[in-house]
């Protein structure tokens, strides 16, 4: 008999201690534009961590919960994953749900190795190359094309909770789902954060139907407090738990999502019934590879952000970082000037493989990581970051990526020592701005490119029926030599996804900083746009010295930090969330 012990909630960002000050720079203007968190500065509680024979950490505690009810109830961390990813759909409902995708990392110690579950969208049979080109053949604003059903792929996260509960779960499917239920049915009290978004994305819910279940009756936000009850979704949760996946996919609650998308008011799109019945969830390998003494591994395409990752930590290799320590102006610029160089690449040859060839193992290779790190110097930026272009490979241009503040990520980790380390999304905030049997879809397909070609020659990633557009999303494993799995890590906020994993590595395995310092860590971001320091962290006194190395574009920014990780500690688990965050970690003292 299970013993069911108390479980240990700590709440890494109180909910209540979220003073945010300022203003945020307009929600992408253009394709090409940056975007920030909204808001100002989030003021962070002190980094603390929860530990347990089991450990869930989430971006809401709420969600961390209910994971934590299934670890404490005797599931594997399959079954926490599973019952925290659909409880963020009613607890965190403008960065990802049940209308989105996700990418599920799983390690098993009696297994070995790592599996990786695709779940990301798929673009309709019918879409086209040329799904987000105006009349005139120039391509439609970011701002233009998100609302409404064009934007919208077919939603995976179910396909991929009823995989990966196939495969490793252990309690039963419908247990599952009953937090996320109780709390649709109670009502879930509005943070800062939530009220944040929606009055950053107003404009578009007071124009699309998700508006009359976010915005108040004067068409605004609802104020912090508010006590928001969702009983459509709780219908169609109970459903699908009674009923199991195939409700979802066939029958009213697909016939709600082909009308939604279709009868949209703006940008009607053109998914069928049978688009949502043929989806598939696919296995994929893993990409991973060598960092100091340890090995790293995380998803592969139609994600770029891991085969970045790699990248990133593969071209710092030869510099003592250790040495230099956190608080080095050099170890930022030589980060930073990393990132450049992976970005540029993840441009040129992210993508969906099933369409075309990506090149994993090129990009990945020692020699071709070793000339790219001959491009760094340490005492001066590079004027230009170009892509650069793998054995076997042949160049490609590389387009610029419009990526936004949302996204969720967990992990969860139980007393056999299993891991699920799992990214979730509806792409932008509040998705498409549509609701389908109370729940909202993505815009994922805005993730494609908006030009079919590019520098003379077919994008990569442009839109094509069946397809699943490039992501950033980076969940990732870390092991020693004898593959044990010491950690996991995950991020949300657009391409800071990969930024924030790779710096949360490096202050972790580099500089020795136990799990939630890591992630309390300051953060750079630098790409084509040039380098982004975290406004109000010790980062911003180093933007001088930033330029004066030859970085010409520095600025300190408010960025969209959301991170969440386990790692071992001792023979038990200690979870952790970013403070600049909700999140929450969460010990259960459990015994497989």
């Amino acid at each position: 008999m299970r013993r069911l012990a108390a479980i240990l909630l700590l709440v890494l960002s109180a909910c209540t201690a979220h003073n945010r000050a300022g203003h945020a720079p307009p929600f992408e203007t253009q394709a090409t534009s940056a975007t920030y968190e909204p808001g100002g500065a989030l003021a962070a509680a002190p980094a603390t961590a929860a530990t347990g024979a089991g450990v869930v950490s989430a971006a809401d505690p709420r969600a961390a919960a209910a994971g934590a009810e299934m670890l404490a109830g005797g599931g594997t961390a399959a079954d926490a994953a599973i019952a925290t990813m659909i409880a963020l759909t009613v607890v965190e409902p403008q960065s990802s749900g049940i209308g989105g995708g996700a990418f599920f990392l799983w390690h098993d110690p009696d297994a070995g190795g790592v599996i990786t579950l695709d779940g990301r969208e798929t673009a309709p049979a019918a879409a086209r190359p040329d799904r987000f080109l105006k009349a005139d053949g120039t391509p439609m604003s970011f701002r233009e094309a998100v609302p409404g059903g064009r934007s919208s792929g077919v939603p995976g996260v179910i396909a991929l909770a009823a995989e990966a509960h196939r495969r490793w779960g252990r309690l039963p499917w419908a247990r599952l789902f009953a937090p996320a239920i109780r709390m649709a049915e109670e009502g879930v009290v509005l943070s800062e954060r939530f009220v944040r978004f929606t009055a950053f994305r107003e404009e578009m819910l007071q124009a699309t139907p998700a508006g009359a279940l976010f915005l108040a009756p004067d068409g605004r936000a609802w104020p912090a407090g508010h006590r928001l009850q969702m009983p459509e979704l709780a219908r169609t949760l109970r459903e699908i738990a009674s009923g199991g996946p195939e409700r979802f996919y066939r029958g009213r609650i697909a016939e709600a999502v082909v009308r939604a998308v279709t009868k949209s008011p703006l940008n009607p799109g053109d998914m069928t019934v049978e688009d949502l019945a043929r989806y598939r969830v696919t296995e994929r390998p893993p990409v991973c590879s060598r960092y100091r003494r340890f090995r790293l591994c995380s998803m592969g395409p139609p994600s770029a952000g891991g085969i970045a990752l790699l990248q990133i930590l593969g071209q710092l290799e030869r510099f003592d970082l250790k040495g230099l320590g956190p608080d080095n102006l050099l170890s930022w610029h030589l980060i930073a000037e990393s990132m450049r160089l992976a970005f540029a690449d993840r441009e040129a040859w992210g993508g969906d493989a099933d369409f075309a060839p990506v090149p994993v193992e090129g990009l990945l290779a020692p020699a071709y990581l070793a000339s790219r790190s001959a491009l760094i110097r340490i005492d001066r930026a590079m004027a230009e970051a170009p892509p650069g272009v793998p054995e076997g490979a042949r160049p490609r241009a590389a387009q610029p990526l419009p990526d936004v503040p949302a996204t969720s990520h967990l992990v969860a980790a139980d007393a056999a020592g299993r891991i699920a380390s799992v990214t979730s999304t509806l792409e932008a905030p509040f998705g498409s701005g549509l609701l389908a049997a109370g729940f909202l879809l993505n815009n994922e397909l805005t993730d494609f490119d908006f030009l079919p070609t590019f520098g003379g020659r077919p994008a990569i990633n442009r839109v094509e029926g069946g397809k699943r557009p490039r992501s950033s999303m980076t969940p990732t494993i870390l092991f020693d030599q004898d593959g044990r799995a010491l950690a996991a890590f995950g991020a949300a906020g657009g391409a800071t996804i990969i930024a924030q994993v790779a710096k949360t590595v490096i202050a972790h395995v580099d500089w020795g900083l136990p799990i939630e310092a890591a992630l309390a860590a300051p953060q750079i971001m630098a790409d084509r746009r040039g380098v982004r320091v975290e406004a109000g962290s010790r980062l911003e006194g180093m933007v001088a010295g930033l330029r004066a190395l030859g970085h010409a574009d520095v600025a300190a920014a408010t960025l969209p930090l959301k991170g969440n990780a386990v790692a071992r500690d001792g023979a038990r688990w200690r979870g952790a969330a970013d403070p600049r965050s909700e999140g929450a970690a969460l010990g259960v003292e459990v015994r497989p």
